[in-house]
């Protein structure tokens, strides 16, 4: 991609993701969601493969279809308000679309349908972008509404994600599709807390963050796109695919890994509103999601499998080693000491 367009979208990515967070105003915000649906096309569809082109279609058709109900929403919030703040959404009928609007632009079940085949059509780097920065906007536009939305209708879209991000993750050989799963349930998380306390969401959204980053930057050091390559790689990278293994486990949420403190709190919380049911019904689901993460992780480690593969074993060369994937690495297991630090400062 030419430098010069590849600035544009980054500035315009930073600019769309700048005025969305910040904004008051619903006209602000659907314009900076605008502005990062345009950015971000280009990148999913920049290897002119079939299946990259039909990634940015299915991309483009849903946000645009999201962006229109979210711009008709404040509509019809601002005729029988008069307001047009983002913390006043007080009418039945534009809440009501806003959460709709909001779980297409996230991929909450059961609006999840684009998401794993957008990201399996994009690139690692997109689909980074696509599972991290491009979720950040709606997110928070979420926490900004949360306490005109109807708590049950939350519930019951969190749950769902936790159900399907589970479920559908456990056929998939591709590590995308994976993570694109593994991404709708931390999203059902997310979404059971928002009401109740919304900077724990926010937290949940960085850890998740930084999680998902580092394991993205290691598969795409390491060129993996499916299992079948994972199962070879560690000929290549020894070490990473070492870190990897725990960086998979942390995510999982398994203590005393970092991905373990979000879950940890959101679980007490519901606790405390009263909310033990659905903390139950949530921590079980969550099962579902640790059996890929497991079976992603014991294809990354330093071990060959009881089965024969067809792929060339390549040996391990030099290569510069990544700071930025070392440092998110170190956080991304290490964290949870730091929990009661963390707890007080947010």
């Amino acid at each position: 991609m030419n430098p010069h367009a590849k600035l544009i979208i980054s500035l315009s990515l930073i600019a769309g993701t700048t005025i969305t967070i910040s904004s008051n105003h619903w006209i602000m915000a659907w314009t900076g969601l605008e502005i990062n649906t345009l950015a971000i096309i280009p990148l999913i569809s920049k290897s002119h493969h079939p299946r990259a082109i039909e990634a940015s279609i299915k991309y483009f058709l849903t946000q645009s279809t999201a962006s229109a109900l979210i711009l008709f929403s404040s509509m019809i919030n601002a005729w029988s308000t008069g307001q047009w703040d983002i913390t006043q959404l007080n009418n039945p009928v534009s809440c009501l679309m806003m959460t709709m609007a909001i779980a297409i632009k996230l991929g909450l079940a059961p609006f999840h349908f684009w998401f794993p085949e957008v990201l399996q059509g994009s690139s690692l780097t997109t689909a980074l972008l696509l599972s991290t920065l491009m979720k950040l906007p709606p997110t928070i536009l979420l926490l900004l509404s949360s306490q005109s939305l109807n708590p049950s209708l939350l519930t019951l879209l969190a749950i769902s994600s936790a159900v399907l991000g589970g479920w559908m993750g456990l056929n998939q050989t591709q590590t995308r599709k994976i993570l694109a799963f593994s991404s709708i349930s931390h999203l059902g998380w997310m979404v059971v807390i928002i009401i109740y306390n919304p900077k724990l969401t926010l937290l949940t959204f960085i850890i998740y963050t930084m999680l998902t980053s580092t394991v993205f930057l290691s598969l795409n050091q390491s060129k993996i796109l499916k299992l079948s390559t994972m199962l070879i790689s560690w000929t290549k990278t020894p070490m990473l695919n070492a870190t990897l293994m725990l960086t998979l486990l942390s995510l999982a949420g398994l203590p005393p890994l970092t991905g373990f403190m979000p879950k940890w709190l959101i679980i007490q919380e519901l606790t405390k509103q009263e909310m033990t049911p659905t903390a139950t019904i949530i921590t079980l689901l969550s099962l579902l999601g640790l059996f890929f993460y497991l079976r992603l992780a014991y294809h990354s480690t330093i071990t060959l499998p009881p089965n024969t593969s067809n792929h060339m074993k390549l040996w391990y060369t030099d290569k510069m080693p990544n700071t930025s994937t070392a440092i998110l690495t170190t956080l991304s297991t290490l964290l949870l000491p730091l929990s009661p630090l963390i707890i007080t400062m947010t």
